[in-house]
């Protein structure tokens, strides 16, 4: 990429928005080398780092890099053996924390998130973290790099011996600041002189007090004097002074000689830490700008929506939609000076070098850029003093060296072009620059004022006409551009509304050729159209919205019913089960009362009745539905018809068939079944038609046959299990085994046997489950535990 197109662009001064979120001299170093890719994997790479960055910082706003300095040099001197002050080595442990700090950030969001980060993860993962050593320079050193009491035993000792003898200094100088001798001293105070502490005397009484003089003021008057018995404490303090100090090297050169053999690993720590670090800060001016990621057309189309030139004010800036590629490589924009042509031509420019820097754009979501090996620009006034160039050569100049570099995979941009000079000279050029950039196959896009080239761009093939929209009524450009519409001369209407004489606007129009007035005619139509147009899209934009509205509207009412409709059915199902399990206790009485009865000789109770009782209840036991709702039932009973004394009706909780007998208060009736008289509510009943009498009466006759077969089946499985006293489920499925197992124990307490053994083997493990569930829910099981050598039976005791 030429580097006069990023003066031109101002491409610097993106890189300037992106520099206060730097934290890292690494990341300063990769802003500073940032350069437009013309490498569309490496430019689909740079998106995507950005994008994971754009991802965290919006979810995770408090993230942030820590400040980290360029710790290289001081790597380097490590690894030649050469110690490393304090505050060298509080850095590179800054670097060895962070290292630790953005390392479980990134897992953590990746976790708490689940995201996996695809584009940034990689640089996470090789970082090497090195908690012991990050430990050691963290308990050694203070934030400003100066050694902490607790870095060796021995500065330990030796800082707590200089506090010592400074303090017995201090007090012993206080002797001497306001003692007797105070009288001999300019002022009464203890300083410093040659790391001594000394005494201001005046001169004329120096044989008043003995001891060194270290220095004296500038007019002789004051003697700086260490009074003598001060000499040997202060002797004493520069000794351990002397000795601490050597003890700060040692233990500097110890942490030096640690840092050695991890110098490769530190450096590449805070190599990505500094990516890192760079790549957030592509994420938090995107952030800032409101900006989006684009799209990298493989087929090099532009297609920026609603784009805004990103170094303006984002909330005053116009935006508008750039289009390049698709159905044309040439866009003709026409229109008045200050109407936005040139910014329009910038922010195209710009952004698509900040797309191929891996940086997200202010334009609309799903806007898409190309990949250009350079973009060229030809925009402001180009005159040079120093080459005595006009503005017109210098413009030359310019185009002829583009030319030379054109391809077809190249982006230029064109202000005023052929302008400077004639007219006419200048149009006929301006044509055939852009006929000679059209045969290369470049992208181009031109501003000019030059009718000519409006119908240029008419009659050339992959060339579009566009403009600058102006408000007649204001007098004031818009700043949209038009793509299709050419611009049209405004000079005579703004003259006329700005009051020139109107025989003069007359006279001028008169003067103009018939066919720039038609042409002007031809675009106000155009504008007319499209402003149409877009006024028709608005209300077609209102209306879908209304429809869309409304369609989820109903979808949420629909979601509603299906809820209650589910919840309904719910209910249903579980009053179902509730009045099943009230029958199944019920007849499970019986059941047992029955069996106490045969235990104790009572006639004419036969097993085949007991079984044949209790495979009825079992078949009540179902998948409960919406026929079993009360609720639903009572919905239904409203239409049934009245039912009077003498019908016959279904019973349904017995599922048998009565007659009424008479109709009692609140709804209720006495029916009569057999022998047997209920009283049962009118939603409990259903009235019986003849056919349904009959139906039922077959139905009957043919459940009777069945039982009597179903008995002898059942009595010849029974006396089987009688025998061997032992049930093999091994092999069946669950709910038929849970069915024989019922059987058999039934068989079992009918036969007065007192143990039985069930084998169920090991398998899955669901019917000898089902079997434990089924024994410690039976009354007459005393007790049961597992047999057999691999625990596939079961033992019972019966009562």
């Amino acid at each position: 990429m030429n580097s006069k197109i990023l003066k031109t662009l101002e491409y610097d001064a993106v890189k300037a928005k992106i520099k206060p979120f730097l934290m890292t001299a690494g990341g300063e170093n990769e802003l500073e080398q940032l350069h437009p890719t013309t490498d569309a994997t490496q430019m689909q790479q740079w998106l995507a780092e950005t994008a994971d960055a754009y991802l965290i910082l919006r979810r995770a706003v408090a993230f942030q890099m820590p400040r980290l300095a360029d710790i290289k040099s001081s790597m380097q001197r490590v690894m030649i053996d050469a110690d490393l002050n304090g505050s060298e080595l509080v850095q590179v442990g800054r670097v060895l924390w962070a290292t630790g700090q953005v390392e479980q950030t990134f897992v953590n969001f990746a976790t708490d998130q689940g995201e996996t980060l695809p584009a940034l993860m990689p640089y996470v993962k090789a970082l090497i973290t090195l908690s012991d050593l990050s430990k050691a320079l963290r308990q050694a050193l203070d934030q400003d790099g100066r050694l902490q009491d607790d870095a060796s035993t021995e500065l330990h000792r030796l800082r707590q011996a200089i506090a010592g003898t400074e303090n017995a200094i201090r007090q012993k100088m206080q002797d001497y600041t306001r003692g007797s001798t105070a009288k001999y001293l300019s002022d009464p105070i203890v300083t410093m002189r040659n790391d001594r502490y000394v005494v201001p005397v005046k001169a004329e009484y120096r044989s008043k007090l003995s001891g060194v003089v270290h220095d004296q003021s500038q007019t002789g008057q004051t003697l700086y004097v260490e009074p003598a018995p001060v000499v040997d404490m202060n002797n004493r303090l520069r000794e351990y002074q002397l000795k601490a100090y050597a003890e700060e090297r040692r233990v500097l050169h110890e942490l030096s000689q640690r840092l050695k053999p991890e110098a490769e690993n530190i450096l590449q720590n805070a190599t990505l830490l500094g990516h890192l670090d760079f790549v957030l800060a592509k994420g938090q001016y995107a952030v800032q700008l409101v900006a989006t990621e684009p799209t990298v057309s493989a087929t090099q189309e532009v297609n920026l929506l609603q784009a805004r030139h990103p170094l303006l004010n984002q909330a005053k800036t116009v935006a508008n939609d750039i289009i390049l590629g698709k159905d044309y490589t040439a866009i003709i924009v026409t229109g008045p000076n200050t109407g936005g042509k040139t910014i329009t031509l910038k922010t195209l420019g710009l952004l698509q070098l900040m797309a191929q820097s891996g940086l997200f754009l202010p334009t609309a979501e799903h806007s898409t850029v190309g990949v250009f090996d350079n973009v060229f620009a030809d925009i402001g006034d180009e005159q040079s003093i120093e080459q005595s160039l006009s503005t017109f050569s210098s413009h030359m100049v310019n185009i002829i060296e583009i030319l030379k570099h054109l391809t077809k995979q190249s982006l230029v941009l064109f202000d005023e072009l052929g302008a400077g000079t004639d007219p006419q000279e200048g149009a006929a050029l301006a044509m055939a620059i852009l006929d000679a950039v059209g045969e290369v196959g470049a992208y181009t896009v031109a501003t000019t004022h030059y009718p000519e080239l409006k119908v240029y761009g008419y009659n050339r093939a992959a060339t579009i006409n566009a403009s600058m929209e102006f408000d007649i009524e204001t007098l004031q450009p818009t700043y949209h551009l038009l793509l299709g519409i050419p611009g049209r001369s405004n000079a005579l209407d703004i003259a006329q509304r700005l009051g020139l004489p109107m025989t003069i606007v007359q006279q001028a129009r008169g003067l103009t050729d018939n066919e720039a007035q038609e042409l002007n005619e031809m675009i106000q139509d155009l504008v007319d159209q499209r402003n149409a147009v877009q006024t028709e899209r608005a209300e077609l934009d209102v209306q879908l919205a209304d429809n869309q509205r409304q369609a989820e509207q109903l979808s949420q009412a629909q979601d509603q019913l299906e809820v209650q409709k589910a919840q309904l059915l719910q209910k249903a199902q579980q009053e179902a089960n509730h009045i099943v399990a009230d029958t199944r206790k019920k007849t499970q009485r019986i059941i047992d009362d029955l069996h106490q009865m045969q235990r104790a000789g009572a006639a004419g109770i036969k097993e085949n009745k007991i079984i044949d009782a209790k495979g009825s209840l079992n078949q009540l036991q179902q998948t409960p539905t919406a026929e079993n709702n009360r609720i639903l039932r009572k919905a239904k009973a409203a239409k049934n018809v009245a039912i009077a004394m003498g019908d016959t009706v279904l019973v349904r909780e017995y599922g048998q068939q009565g007659t009424v007998v008479r109709k009692l208060k609140d709804g209720k009736y006495e029916v009569q079944i057999g022998i047997l008289k209920l009283v049962v509510s009118g939603d409990e009943i259903e009235k019986q038609t003849a056919s349904q009498v009959k139906q039922n009466v077959k139905k009957t006759k043919a459940s009777g046959k069945r039982s009597r077969a179903q008995s002898v089946s059942t009595n010849q499985a029974m006396n089987r299990a009688h025998a061997s006293a032992t049930l093999d489920l091994r092999g069946e499925r669950y709910e038929p085994a849970m069915h024989e197992l019922d059987r058999f124990i039934d068989s079992a307490l009918l036969n007065n046997l007192q143990s039985v053994e069930i084998i169920h083997g090991k398998g899955t493990g669901a019917i000898r489950k089902g079997v434990q569930e089924y024994l410690q829910s039976h009354r007459s099981v005393k007790n049961f535990d597992y047999t057999g050598p691999d625990q596939g039976a079961t033992y019972v005791e019966l009562v």
